[in-house]
């Protein structure tokens, strides 16, 4: 079966109000994807939506992951089909460790529940530890990085590096990353930039979520799609990223005539 993610004549709306108006892509296993488009286009609204979170509503459309319909399924039912979403604001969660984070995450997407593992229901520890130690290994990522609690106290590179040692230890089948290059100086953008790239493989899809092409200088797509309004415009390789470098979205609003929000708004 295909693990690859297929999105139909997507609409979601936010309180009523149309965010995705007719959105299609396909993600395959080994791919990588960029999602690129100004604040408000709707970026975080598709991934919001994608892993099933309450407030964005699917109005009209398909999303197909492995064959089954990813719509009818609760976002922990997601996870375990194989989806993963790096959030653009990782929330803290003082009192538990990155590891018993993890631990519970990983046996819970890999649906433990007392054969092979503890009573708990867990994962055995010894067999966790050892695949923690190795991911954080590949990562460069520290010892003691594990025993801090979950985001508390991290700065913006290390809550963006605790979210990709979530991806390397869920080892999903498609990974959303939505604006992981979010508030980061140019050195954390490098460092999480890299550990993306250890990660890239023939089993695992990406989709990079952002508005900026700095962090795709390290995360090289195969494909760029501009999202403007809602709807994506405009699609290719390389150069497109290149060329919003050098313009900026203007260009292509007005070749597609699409305006500013301020401007359908009445602002300006």
């Amino acid at each position: 079966m295909s693990n690859e993610l297929t999105i139909k004549d997507l609409h979601i709306s936010v309180q009523g109000k149309p965010i995705i108006q007719g959105l299609s892509l396909t993600v395959k296993p080994g791919e990588v994807h960029a999602l690129m488009g100004p604040n408000g286009s709707g970026k975080s609204s598709l991934a919001n939506g994608l892993m099933g979170h309450p407030l964005y509503e699917v109005d009209s459309g398909e999303v197909i992951f492995s064959g089954t319909d990813v719509l009818a399924l609760e976002p922990n039912e997601r996870a375990k089909l194989g989806l993963f979403l790096a959030f653009q604001y990782p929330t803290a969660i003082p009192g538990v460790s990155l590891a018993n984070f993890l631990r519970l995450a990983v046996s819970a997407v890999r649906g433990k529940n007392g054969n092979g593992s503890d009573k708990d229901g867990l994962i055995p520890m010894r067999e966790f530890r050892g695949e923690l130690r190795e991911k954080m290994q590949q990562l460069g990522v520290d010892d003691s990085f594990a025993r801090r609690y979950l985001n508390d106290g991290f700065s913006g590179g290390e809550k963006k590096r605790a979210e990709i040692l979530q991806l390397a230890m869920l080892e999903p089948k498609i990974a959303i990353l939505d604006e992981t290059d979010s508030g980061l100086d140019i050195d954390a953008v490098r460092i999480v930039g890299d550990s993306v790239s250890r990660l890239v493989g023939p089993e695992l899809g990406v989709l990079i979520i952002t508005h900026y092409p700095r962090l795709l200088e390290y995360i090289r797509p195969q494909f760029i799609h501009i999202l403007l309004d809602g709807r994506i415009v405009e699609s290719g390789g390389w150069e497109l990223a290149e060329m919003l470098e050098a313009e900026g979205y203007d260009p292509i609003r007005e070749k597609h005539g699409i305006k500013k929000e301020e401007e359908q708004n009445g602002e300006v």
